[in-house]
């Protein structure tokens, strides 16, 4: 193994390990806010009105009209090879 590829391994590939560890360990020695510190609503969002009802569905039956036709279905046309169109 060539030396530069040994360190390479042991010093550049360990930095991200020892940032995700750093981070851990800042987030674990936080405090935690006062409840009163922060302005505002609070930091609650509440929607000022409730959501509608869904549109209802087309009605089918002796109230609405006839359901639309499907689509026309169309076959793929298939090339047969020769030697099986003529028969001996």
């Amino acid at each position: 193994m060539n030396g530069w590829t040994f360190i390479f391994m042991m010093v550049v590939l360990k930095i991200p390990v020892v940032a995700l560890l750093w981070i851990v360990w800042w987030a674990v020695h936080q405090t935690p806010d006062e409840p009163g510190t922060q302005g505002g609503e609070g930091g609650q969002r509440r929607r000022r009105h409730p959501r509608g009802p869904l549109p209802r569905t087309p009605r089918r039956g002796p109230h609405g009209g006839a359901p639309s036709p499907p689509p026309r279905r169309t076959r793929a046309v298939v090339d047969l090879p020769a030697r099986r169109l003529s028969r001996p």
